[in-house]
């Protein structure tokens, strides 16, 4: 285990989100600038094994890197914050908070760490794992451009960054933060479908995740509306069309919106 060397990004926990943040980050940085902790050792040390991250405990983090995230659920900040308070309050040189507990603002962070010092909240998505995430992003005021081009330069093997106001942060990682989910659910329907119809199983998860892949790339690069891009694939009288015709005869783009309030809606709560 490693605690007597600086970090530039240091992890408390390192799940699933975590996890993967943190391997994008050995990705863009020396490896051994990035450390993790973790209650589960046998997360960091795979991910030692893997990327060649350091690891250490959260006395290690929490007083020697630069960029400290906090990959702990809303439910266990206030438990983390009483182990890791004494240790920030300690510390003389400048580092930067980042938490990405869903429904967490960034003034609660500031409460709970009762330091004078920069905060990012971020909501990063899973694909982050493959380097083709979408992490919104939210700061106080003391950060600075420095801070941010650092931030951005560790996390830039993860995926897309986009800046936000915070205030729009809840409704925006409902869509992108949960939408995972909500597309493999789709993935798989499609495939259930191809495979209702006769084809082999393997064969029609690899199409509808190609299908989706590329789809998604199209409509990225081509600046054109959804709309626009399925009209281009529904030829008058095609079949197509009929398809169309039925998602939306069972209210497919309803239950989908559905979905991303419903998401919305249970964040807000866990403010309360």
């Amino acid at each position: 285990m490693v605690n007597n060397m600086n970090y530039t990004f240091g992890f408390v926990g390192c799940g699933n989100m975590g996890g993967a943040l943190a391997a994008a980050a050995a990705k863009a940085l020396p490896p051994q600038e990035v450390a993790v902790s973790d209650l589960f050792p046998e997360k960091p040390e795979a991910l030692r094994k893997a990327y060649g991250i350091s690891v250490t405990d959260i006395s290690g983090i929490a007083s020697h890197s630069r960029f400290l995230f906090l990959a702990v659920k809303p439910q266990g900040f206030e438990t983390a914050f009483e182990q890791l308070r004494p240790l920030l309050k300690s510390r003389k040189d400048r580092f930067v908070l980042v938490s990405m507990a869903a429904g967490v603002s960034i003034a609660a962070v500031e409460k709970l760490a009762d330091c004078d010092c920069p905060v990012i909240r971020i909501m990063p998505n899973t694909p982050a794992s493959v380097g083709e995430g979408m992490i919104l992003y939210a700061y106080n005021r003391k950060g600075t451009d420095v801070d941010l081009d650092a931030f951005r330069k560790g996390m830039s093997e993860s995926g897309r960054l986009d800046v936000l106001p915070e205030e729009q942060i809840d409704a925006a990682s409902a869509l992108s933060g949960c939408g995972p989910a909500f597309v493999y659910l789709f993935a798989e329907a499609l495939a259930d479908g191809a495979v209702e119809c006769g084809l082999p199983r393997d064969k029609a998860v690899l199409y509808a995740a190609q299908t989706i892949y590329g789809s998604a790339k199209l409509l990225l690069e081509s600046g054109k509306h959804p709309g626009e891009l399925k009209d281009a694939v529904c030829s008058p009288g095609g079949t197509t069309i009929v398809g169309v015709h039925a998602l939306e005869d069972r209210a497919f783009r309803s239950a989908a919106m559905n979905a991303v309030t419903a998401a919305y809606e249970k964040t807000l709560k866990l403010k309360k």
